[in-house]
């Protein structure tokens, strides 16, 4: 039986060579040396760390689990498309989604806080221990235990009628495949944009679709490959009450579910 560090020294070589590239650019553009990247090539890094798992999997758009366990170079080239733009083994877990956690004495896991100040950092740390160590931690009555916690504040107006500066409690999804359509969720996105909490739903091609509950904002899709977290609605902490929908607001809600309405009946059209 194969083991998956073979498989990961035949995809290195098998991707680099599909994208037309020689190992000197190769290595560049990955921010290593040549010869780290012949040793990948030819076997020789039996363990790749943590850091080279993700650096080749961001650059290739491709899950670690299919990096390790899948002979890529037996695909076709529509297969690998489809895993590059979110394949189901990225939506159950296995990109970039090696989750660090805080425990407490007794060994039960922290419910840690990321306050705003923290967000830059949270993104290239989130994997980190030693980066998570230095948030506040806390643990919070009622609880459930089968699953990881973590705490996000809200910043803007596109989250009513959830308050601004509340602090969303959210449960860790570690398999994007079981999300309905519209889960409310905070989204850690890819580089300069900002955490989002926003009604999430997967789509088939690839995309995720983020929609405000603040229905004076209209929805937009990013690249699943842009989402580094998605962390599932638990609840929320406030010192304010939620303020009641206006009828101004509920009627663009009502204009936005129609214009979805006659996209959906077009896109039928074009297909038939």
């Amino acid at each position: 039986m194969r083991t998956h560090e073979m498989y990961w020294s035949v995809n290195i070589k098998f991707l680099r060579l599909r994208e037309k590239l020689s190992q000197e650019v190769l290595a560049e553009k990955l921010g290593i040396t040549r010869v780290k990247l012949n040793a990948h090539e030819s076997g020789r890094t039996a363990n790749p760390t943590i850091e080279d798992l993700i650096n080749f999997s961001e650059f290739f758009r491709m899950s670690i689990d299919s990096l390790l366990k899948i002979d890529l170079s037996k695909l076709s080239d529509q297969k690998l498309k489809d895993l590059e733009a979110g394949s189901e083994l990225f939506m159950q877990g296995g990109h970039l989604r090696v989750l660090a956690v805080t425990v407490d004495k007794e060994d039960n896991e922290n419910v840690e806080y990321v306050p705003i100040k923290a967000k830059a950092g949270y993104r290239s740390g989130f994997s980190d221990p030693e980066f998570l160590a230095t948030l506040p931690k806390f643990n919070l009555p009622n609880i459930p235990r089968n699953g990881t916690f973590r705490m996000f504040p809200t910043t803007g107006d596109s989250m009513l009628p959830v308050p601004e500066g509340a602090d969303i409690i959210t449960r860790y999804v570690q398999d994007w495949t079981r999300i309905k359509a519209q889960t409310p969720c905070i989204v850690i996105l890819k580089g300069d944009q900002d955490f989002v909490f926003k009604q999430v739903t997967i789509n088939q091609n690839g995309t995720v679709l983020l929609q405000s509950f603040n229905k004076q904002y209209f929805g937009y899709t990013v690249p699943i490959t842009d989402v580094l977290e998605l962390w599932e609605y638990y609840s929320f902490h406030s010192k304010q009450l939620p303020e009641p929908q206006t009828d101004m607001q509920q009627l663009l809600k009502m204009l936005q579910d129609m214009q979805n309405e006659i996209k959906e009946l077009t896109g039928k059209v074009n297909l038939g």
